[in-house]
């Protein structure tokens, strides 16, 4: 019998994603969403349990019922410009809904948990690549959020031994190249979804913001990741967890930062048709470049992104975004 692996946030973007390479690695995922921001489509590799994080009778019930082995924790807040006019939104959601999940696991002897963490948890640092020895110095709530929940993993392994990996990737990005599952976030934020949607005229524009960065063109740099890549990721910590491995932090990245203006060109290439642009200033916080050193995650999950280059990404999601409009969405999952 497979074990079972309670994925918080399973109807959503990458959580739908690692719930398909937990099913091809032989595990039983339990998709536990709200469907606040998730789609049940998305859900197509074991059963949808339609829950909160906050609900820990709930929780107790799904956990001890199925036999769950270990836990995929997804389920957060993640907009950043909403974590800043509504912190008490995040703080809230993210932080009390992870304690209400931990004493749930605790009352039924599950003490093994994936953590989706964040480059935020860094903040602006002051040189890249970003190693995991880059002090924590967050800028927003929704980075301080998952900061914290990090702390609290440190204390309860210290304290109750519940084992964790937190795996603070930078920018997920692409879509299931068998075109099962995608990308689809109400509002849409993402960078490589919203120069495709320019491109094939489904928003009038791109808005660039800032073009004055100390940078080989102005723009930003950014680490792309393939989310298939995370989702292996996220199999490959579980199997160190459930082989009595230690707790880990690791970084998700590439190692290879591309700036605004070449995934533009990246998305132009892939479309035949131009992205309209209109340029911004800078947005407050943004930093000039976010590039990950990903060494230890190779080194201590044996992890190797292979299907993260920019022509791969790009390509992914301009098929998911052109498909039919009756196949499922996956959105970022909020519980």
């Amino acid at each position: 019998m497979s074990a079972s692996v309670l994925v918080t946030g399973g109807a959503g973007y990458i959580g739908s994603h690692a719930c398909k390479a937990l099913a091809r690695a032989g595990f039983r995922p339990i998709a536990y969403d709200n469907l606040v921001y998730g789609h049940a489509e998305a859900v197509k590799w074991g059963p949808l349990v339609d829950g909160d994080i906050a609900d820990g009778p709930r929780l107790r019930a799904v956990l001890s019922a199925e036999r769950v082995v270990a836990v995929m924790h997804f389920a957060a807040f993640a907009y950043v410009g909403e974590s800043m006019s509504d912190p008490a939104l995040y703080f809230r959601n993210n932080v009390s809904g992870t304690f209400s999940l931990l004493d749930a696991m605790r009352d039924v002897g599950v003490d093994r948990m994936v953590f989706s963490s964040t480059c935020a948890t860094y903040g602006i640092p002051g040189e890249v690549p970003i190693s995991e020895a880059t002090p924590q110095r967050p800028v927003n709530p929704y980075g301080e959020s998952k900061l914290m929940i990090e702390r609290v993993l440190d204390w309860y392994d210290r304290a109750y031994e519940t084992k964790s990996v937190c795996l603070r990737y930078f920018n997920a990005a692409g879509a299931d190249r068998e075109g099962e599952i995608g990308e689809d976030h109400d509002p849409e934020t993402h960078l490589i979804p919203l120069a495709i949607k320019a491109a094939l005229g489904q928003a009038p524009a791109l808005n660039l913001f800032g073009t004055d960065y100390p940078t080989p063109d102005g723009t930003a740099i950014r680490d792309f990741i393939h989310v298939e890549d995370l989702a292996e990721a996220h199999v490959q910590a579980l199997r160190h967890l459930l082989h009595g491995g230690a707790s880990l932090k690791l970084n998700l990245g590439t190692g290879i930062g591309h700036t605004v203006r070449e995934v533009v060109r990246a998305v132009e290439q892939a479309t035949g048709r131009p992205v309209p642009v209109i340029e911004l200033p800078r947005r407050a916080g943004d930093p000039p470049a976010l590039v990950a050193d990903a060494s230890q995650a190779r080194m201590k999950l044996d992890w190797i992104p292979s299907r993260s280059d920019l022509a791969t990404i790009v390509g992914s999601a301009l098929r998911w975004h052109q498909r039919p409009e009756d196949r499922p969405l996956a959105a970022a999952a909020a519980v």
